[in-house]
């Protein structure tokens, strides 16, 4: 027997086809979770790349809307301000219409109470003129009918004469206010005509005719004496007396230059210049 009969081999044992085809089950599931890995991690590694490719277009889209924003903000604030100027116009038109009608207002008071005092003020003049009517009326009725006979049956002469013939050659001559002739007149423009052809010169409105000479009583009228109707100073209408109870005068637009008795209008007072 050999010396090396009783020594084992060193010959490693065949392995068997079990156990081989286990190692290359193992070694294939190795590999393929190896790529699977790979695949995944190409994959993790690629999508940095995708995400960076979408930033500009997020970029654009977000810049766009914060345009659209800005825009939007900019007209809201135009069309606040003008909404704010044309509340501020409305405002000062308003304004402006109350201050018009307040003084609308008041110059409308003022004109009525104008009218106001002028009427009272008519009526005033007219109940006097009444008044100084009645009672002249009343006083001829009961004393002075011989005194007036008298005057009335009185000749002028002289400058008289002329004044009086000159008011009468001017008889049916139109009326017309602020007129002296020669072929219309107006109250005083006719006494201050007819005064005139005598060298007299008078003043040109009433009122002041009825103080341009001596105060007479009505009682005591001679031709040629000036009649006024009013009171001496503020006389509204004058004439001349011419005799025998009568006066002519420039009346109105209707009459014309006119004669007529005293009983017509009887005058409030006469001054004589002659």
């Amino acid at each position: 027997m050999s010396h090396t009969a009783h020594i084992r081999s060193h010959r490693k044992p065949r392995r068997s086809a079990s156990s081989l085809a286990m190692r290359a089950g193992v070694a294939g599931g190795v590999l393929s979770t190896l790529a699977v890995a790979g695949s995944a991690g190409s994959a993790s590694a690629a999508e940095p790349v995708t995400q960076t490719l979408e930033l500009p277009t997020l970029t654009a889209d977000l810049a766009a809307q914060a345009a659209q924003s800005a825009d939007a903000t900019q007209q809201a604030a135009a069309n606040y301000q003008l909404q704010a100027e044309r509340d501020a116009a409305a405002a000062k038109a308003a304004k402006q219409a109350k201050a018009d009608l307040a003084e609308a207002k008041k110059k409308a008071a003022e004109a009525k109470k104008k009218a106001e005092e002028a009427a009272r003020k008519a009526a005033a003049e007219r109940a006097s003129r009444s008044t100084a009517r009645t009672t002249l009326s009343a006083s001829a009725s009961t004393g002075s009918t011989a005194t007036s006979t008298s005057t009335s049956s009185s000749t002028a002469t002289g400058s008289a004469a002329a004044v009086v013939s000159f008011v009468k050659s001017q008889l049916g001559k139109a009326y017309v206010s602020g007129a002296t002739g020669p072929s219309a007149y107006d109250c005083s423009g006719l006494v201050q005509t007819a005064f005139k052809q005598v060298g007299v010169s008078l003043p040109r409105v009433s009122q002041d005719q009825s103080t341009a000479g001596t105060q007479v009583s009505l009682s005591n009228l001679q031709p040629g004496d000036i009649l006024y109707w009013g009171s001496a100073g503020s006389a509204y209408h004058v004439a001349v007396y011419v005799g025998g109870g009568m006066f002519v005068g420039a009346q109105n637009p209707s009459d014309g230059v006119a004669e007529h008795p005293l009983s017509y209008d009887q005058p409030t007072g006469a001054v004589r210049v002659l």
